[in-house]
């Protein structure tokens, strides 16, 4: 039996049952988060623009759009895909050698499971898959070291998911998943050198990909059956051999996913919590502040330090800024936290942090990077105008696995985030349908987002 053909037997074999309750808690959470991330970006200009761009043939189809109309469900999984991934707020799974942010399966299985008529359990199921496949693929296969970005693994997942939320059988599952696996390998390019809007569209577009073929595995068209072991195949080509019992595996992989606390990348999370600790304890401000150095482990200098994947002194666009640590530790102390209103294109371009921002020194440490990733441990130095050297190290952040969010604090950063955009009452029954999930259907949940507001009814927001 080849690869993919057990990976679409675990998919389709898949059930609520096998879900614990804590792995439908989690979910929820990630729902919950997702959702907040996706309306704190209504009125940001590149969604925008993917709207536009996905609409463009008229608002009909069987999926909802966040903020009304329909379309298509890879259309759907594109566009609700962009406002969920757009401010790079959402959910993150880290692997030894991978990062991915699994909430990106959410637009497709969304879309799939209200297409289907399905009801919150067939959702819920089918993302803890899509969660399960794509961690999974990071922790056996990851990529970035051959020049591929995890939307590569994205494309597996989002298939599988939906095509667990459509409720299609073995063959067509294992169809659609190698079509997609085929088709949607991503160059990790997106996220290094200068970087562009793709850094932040990549896994929508990848996850809307998959979706369309889902829907064309649906319809009878087959893929390649050996897409991971065969000739040229996935492991041949980028992964190398690696073996996942997909027999025993469960649905548990979600409760191993962190949120973050900061709208800042992944890595960023522990040490801009330790600068902001060490600052609250010490009394100094950014005026204060001579130079700032900081140790940390080597994924997170190599990303978003000034490691191989580039200067991260020259920040000019959100993209840049939001995977500088330099400028996000610059802009933590002038600004007491990282959040949406520290992006916007104003902010980004002041004297204030672009001074700052070069008087902030990040280097690796070995010992860091063999704690990875069961810590995040950072060491930060701030030497201030007096001479007196401030010192503190931090392990973890609330939200990593070792303090993870429990509802209520999700629930906090999701009203944080919509409550710019959207009526408060809405947002309270947006958050108890998704509280309720189990109990709905999805069109219930879908009817709430597209009440959230025409994108372009707030002031355009490129910060977001």
């Amino acid at each position: 039996m080849t690869f993919v053909r057990r990976m679409a037997e675990f998919t389709s074999h898949a059930s609520y049952a096998d879900l614990s309750e804590a792995a439908r808690q989690q979910l929820r959470i990630r729902v919950l988060d997702a959702l907040g991330c996706a309306l704190g970006a209504v009125g940001a200009e590149t969604v925008r623009r993917v709207r536009d761009a996905a609409t463009e043939g008229g608002t009909s189809g069987s999926s909802t759009l966040i903020g009304g109309g329909h379309a298509a469900p890879d259309r759907a999984a594109l566009v609700n895909g962009a406002y969920v991934r757009y401010l790079d707020f959402n959910d993150s799974y880290l692997a030894p050698n991978e990062t991915c942010h699994p909430s990106d399966n959410l637009g497709a299985t969304l879309a799939a499971a209200e297409a289907a008529n399905a009801d919150g359990r067939t959702l819920l199921t089918a993302l803890g898959v899509a969660y399960q496949v794509q961690c999974r693929l990071g922790d056996a296969a990851p990529v970035r070291d051959h020049g591929f970005d995890h939307v590569t693994h994205l494309a597996y997942s989002a298939a599988a998911g939906a095509s667990r939320a459509l409720g299609l059988d073995v063959e067509r599952t294992s169809n659609a998943i190698a079509i997609a696996g085929t088709a949607l390998n991503a160059l990790r390019v997106t996220r290094t050198g200068v970087l562009s809007n793709w850094k932040g569209l990549a896994a929508p577009f990848g996850a809307a990909n998959a979706v369309e073929a889902t829907l064309l595995a649906r319809h009878g068209i087959t893929g390649p059956p050996e897409v991971f072991e065969g000739n040229k195949g996935f492991m041949q080509a980028i992964a190398g051999q690696f073996s996942i019992d997909w027999e025993h595996e469960d649905l548990e992989r979600v409760t191993h996913t962190i949120l973050k606390k900061f709208n800042a990348e992944i890595h960023s999370q522990s040490a801009l919590q330790a600068l902001l600790d060490l600052k609250a304890r010490e009394g100094f401000t950014a005026r204060d502040v001579d130079h700032v150095s900081v140790e940390i482990f080597g994924v997170a200098h190599r990303i978003i330090g000034g490691g191989e994947e580039g200067d991260k002194r020259s920040v000019l666009t959100k993209e840049d800024a939001d995977h500088s640590l330099p400028y996000m530790l610059a802009v933590a102390l002038l600004d007491g936290n990282v959040l949406p209103a520290q992006y916007a294109p104003e902010r980004i371009r002041r004297a204030d942090v672009q001074g700052l921002l070069r008087r902030i020194t990040i280097r690796p440490n070995d010992e860091f990077s063999r704690r990875f990733p069961g810590e995040m441990v950072v060491h930060v130095a701030v030497r201030v105008a007096d001479g007196r050297l401030l010192e503190v190290e931090r392990t973890d952040y609330p939200g990593f696995i070792t303090r993870p969010m429990d509802w209520d604090s999700a629930l906090t950063k999701f009203r944080m985030l919509g409550e710019p955009h959207v009526d408060p009452t809405l947002l309270t029954e947006i958050s108890g349908a998704v509280q309720a999930l189990d109990h709905l259907q999805v069109a219930e949940l879908t009817r709430l987002l597209a009440r959230a507001g025409v994108p372009g009814a707030h002031a355009s927001r490129e910060a977001a």
